[in-house]
């Protein structure tokens, strides 16, 4: 048997997989996101602005060179995250629930796609946190029997929350399958 050969099955070779096709799912969160993530990435730069004016403070021009030097790469590099992050991460994020799954994908530097059949959901919970009220959005978060976690919908307009939760509910409700 060599290695390009097919595994042995109890009845004979096994054909070779077909290639299987994933859909790409069809929807996008809230355009809203985009400035709910940019809101997010600037509240993340603000120690580190925070902690170079109390340096800057503390030194009181001793080394004026390496304050104006850190100052320049704290903005440009804030810059670039605030402003870039949220459009590419707009551009990545996709959802969509079909009879049988949900389906997500989401992320800016590294993208996880995520399929979870609607046989294995436990719990379908929406989230809204401070900044989401602000901008009216929330987070389906599908709770299944899988070790690798959730299954996050983030920055949905509430309203399409709302229903999308009771969806997923009467989906998984009406399945026969135990979600185990």
């Amino acid at each position: 048997m060599t290695r390009d050969a097919p595994p042995p099955t109890a009845v004979g070779w096994a054909a070779p997989p077909a290639p299987v096709t994933m859909a790409e799912p069809a929807w996008r969160p809230s355009p809203r996101a985009r400035l709910l993530w940019a809101v997010g990435a600037a509240l993340l730069w603000l120690p580190v602005v925070a902690a170079q004016v109390v340096w800057a403070i503390v030194e009181s021009g001793r080394h004026p060179g390496w304050h104006v030097a850190a100052a320049v790469v704290t903005a440009v590099l804030a810059v670039a995250h605030v402003g870039v992050m949220p459009l590419w991460r707009y551009r990545v994020h996709r959802w969509e629930i079909t009879d049988t799954a949900v389906y997500t994908r989401s992320g800016w530097f590294t993208q996880e796609r995520r399929i979870a059949p609607i046989s294995r959901i436990q719990t379908v919970d929406t989230e809204r946190g401070p900044i989401d009220r602000w901008l009216g959005l929330a987070t389906v978060t599908v709770t299944t029997a899988s070790s690798a976690g959730a299954v996050e919908i983030t920055a949905l307009d509430v309203g399409v929350a709302d229903a999308t939760a009771a969806r997923l509910t009467a989906i998984a409700g009406s399945t026969q399958a135990d979600a185990t």
